[in-house]
């Protein structure tokens, strides 16, 4: 009877050693549930039962879900950090900490919850050095869209949209012969009359889009950086009219179906039908460029 052995050609690395950064970032790990589970807690019974911030837990699993895809980053054994990372891991850190204080002790959400990403991108830098900061470089950075925009962006920009969308409705209906007419921002069509109120001038929905969109191209990885760059310019404009169709669609079924109609397609369907308009503006955009300029083949990686 014979007895056969195999034998890897590779040496093998002991279990400890390819475990070490992984165990490291176990006390990172735990810093911050200790810090942001109260913040998303927070958030979770707050602003993201509000319909301008519902994007928030979408985002957020989208970003632990960017973040797993590259967990092979924490198990890399080699991976150390220069003096020079450090330090700047050391200088992002306590800048993170020192805004999360104050947003916590002040409630300024946008220092709170903001200061996440600098205190995960310093603990990168820290433990595991630039490399893995490069690999996970969006996912840290699509965390932005969970910072709730500050009150006096939301405030200049909102009175300037409403009107834009206020004049356009106007003269595109008009135009196809709807008896409307505007004063300010105040639509009237037939026996009608409907404000275009905050929530209409669609700031938070194109913040949403830009996410996505974004989220697009990153899974896309267009070979092309002008398609890349087209693509990003045209996000906003993109999001603006899709908001200015769900503005003149909601005219529409008030005038044809009434008040009650509207307020409820209002409610229950404008969001979602603009996240429908704008992502299928922003595909044909993408398919047209895509003739233009076509994604050149990957070279494929030496084995």
């Amino acid at each position: 009877m014979h007895t056969f052995s195999m034998k890897s050609s590779a040496p093998a690395i002991p279990l400890g050693t390819a475990l070490a950064p992984l165990k490291s970032w176990w006390p990172v790990l735990l810093g911050l549930l200790v810090l942001y589970v109260p913040t998303y807690w927070m958030l979770a019974h707050g602003l993201w039962n509000e319909d301008d911030h519902a994007h928030g837990p979408i985002v957020l699993i989208v970003a632990i879900y960017l973040i797993w895809q590259q967990r092979a980053v924490f198990q890399d054994a080699t991976a150390r950090a220069t003096p020079v990372q450090a330090a700047l891991g050391w200088a992002l850190l306590a800048v993170g900490l020192l805004a999360y204080a104050l947003g916590r002790s002040q409630d300024i959400l946008l220092f709170e919850v903001g200061s996440q990403i600098p205190v995960i991108l310093g603990a990168l830098l820290i433990t595991l050095g630039v490399r893995a900061a490069r690999a996970l470089w969006f996912a840290l950075f699509f965390l932005i869209f969970i910072v709730p925009l500050p009150g006096f962006i939301v405030d200049a920009a909102t009175g300037p949209l409403k009107q834009y969308i206020s004049v356009i409705a106007e003269q595109v209906l008009y135009a196809a012969g709807y008896p409307i007419a505007r004063s300010g921002v105040m639509l009237t069509v037939g026996p009608y009359q409907l404000l275009v109120a905050d929530a209409c001038s669609g700031l938070h929905s194109m913040f949403s889009l830009s996410a996505m969109g974004l989220l697009y191209l990153y899974l896309m990885q267009h070979s092309s950086p002008l398609r890349n760059l087209i693509i990003i310019a045209a996000i906003i404009p993109i999001a603006f009219v899709a908001n200015v169709v769900r503005v003149m669609v909601l005219i529409l079924v008030t005038y044809h179906l009434g008040d009650e109609a509207g307020q409820g397609f209002l409610h229950d369907f404008a969001g979602i039908m603009l996240f429908i308009v704008g992502l299928l503006f922003l595909f044909l955009l993408d398919g047209i460029l895509g003739f233009i300029f076509p994604d050149r083949p990957r070279a494929r990686a030496k084995v």
